[in-house]
């Protein structure tokens, strides 16, 4: 497993990170998978062999019962791990226990810090963009966290780009911690990351790691033109999300995964996770599993080396459509783009029939 700097920071993380979605499976995460105590601790076991040191969870998942499960399967092997939380999301009545609020945030810290059994968190992100709270408030009391020792580092979550710049921003110039990664949604058929987040996280020293590459379990080799979802997957079983733009553009996606993986008698999901890991601009992905013969194979993937016309061939079946200001940009002031940007910025040439 290889491991990488986390955004700005000196915390070193590996590659791959075990998502944690799929533990306990209950109130209203039946669909996502049921993974009990027992499964999950060897699930952590095969993790920390393969070199996968870093857990992911949130209060939202399961409604805190995937932490207790995950603080379980972690009992007393906290300092060979690193672990994060997230919280923003509505759990319940209270009008205060959502948001980024301080409320909610030094509320839900303790909460999460009992169910996983510990008394400090390596990442605490904030899960989705708060519109109501000011943004001071947000950072002060996250700068206030790392200071008390609850949490060492903390990021954001589902953020516009201009969300993502407006609170590295005021922290930065308010003299408080600003964060350091941001968790966003990104797969070979979701690409909108692209057009702002992944660029304006690597200018701003702010480590992208992405979540579900599998577009919540539409890439796990199950789908396809013929193919309906199984009932046992999460798909098959009623989950709500990932919204797709176009469902003939998801099966082109499927079909050049299947050319590739036929290539490396691999599956989808690995020939996936081995292009979203790779793609620039991206730092560790979060991989998840039903049980533990999918946690195998999706770690197997870290090895499988796509080449050049493998990963061309894969992007441009759901390049984006370059929308203003990228035609512009492409057309008028390519040599003007960072190398952040030049990349999907050739992209938009490509697609627009632009030489060189």
């Amino acid at each position: 497993m290889d491991y990488i700097y986390l955004g700005n920071s000196g915390l070193r993380v590996p590659k791959y990170i075990l998502g944690t979605v799929p533990f306990s499976g209950t109130n209203g995460f039946n669909a996502a998978g049921n993974i009990d105590e027992d499964t999950a601790r060897r699930m952590v076991d095969m993790s920390l062999e393969a070199g996968i040191n870093m857990f992911d969870t949130a209060n939202l998942y399961s409604k805190g019962d995937a932490e207790r499960v995950l603080g379980a399967a972690i009992k007393g092997r906290r300092d060979e791990l690193l672990l994060t939380s997230k919280t923003g999301f509505p759990l319940g009545e209270n009008p205060n226990a959502r948001g980024a609020s301080r409320s909610n945030i030094l509320t839900s810290i303790d909460q999460s810090l009992e169910r996983l059994g510990t008394d400090y968190l390596d990442v605490y992100f904030v899960h989705l963009w708060d519109g109501q709270t000011p943004v001071e408030e947000t950072v002060e009391t996250m700068t206030s966290l790392v200071k008390s020792g609850k949490i060492r580092h903390w990021g954001v979550s589902n953020y516009s780009g201009w969300a993502l710049a407006r609170t590295f921003t005021v922290a930065e110039q308010s003299g408080f911690i600003p964060p350091i990664t941001q968790q966003i949604y990104y797969t070979p058929e979701a690409r909108e990351a692209e057009y702002e987040l992944l660029p304006a996280g690597s200018e701003l020293g702010i480590g992208s790691m992405i979540w579900s590459p599998l577009g919540e379990g539409l890439l796990n080799g199950k789908i396809g033109r013929n193919k309906q979802a199984p009932a046992n997957t999460r798909q098959g079983a009623g989950w709500p999300e990932p919204w797709v733009q176009d469902q003939e553009r998801l099966y082109q996606v499927i079909d050049a995964l299947e050319r590739v993986a036929a290539n490396h008698n691999a599956s989808v999901p690995q020939i996936a996770y081995a292009w979203v890991r790779d793609r620039p601009n991206v730092g560790p992905i979060v991989i998840a599993a039903r049980n533990e013969e999918q946690l195998k194979e999706n770690i197997a993937s870290f090895e499988i080396e796509l080449t050049k016309e493998e990963h061309d061939q894969i992007e441009s079946v759901a390049r984006p459509a370059p929308l203003y200001p990228n035609w512009h940009r492409a057309m008028n002031s390519f040599d003007m783009g960072s190398a952040s940007e030049k990349t999907y910025l050739t992209g938009y040439k490509q697609s627009m029939g632009i030489d060189d």
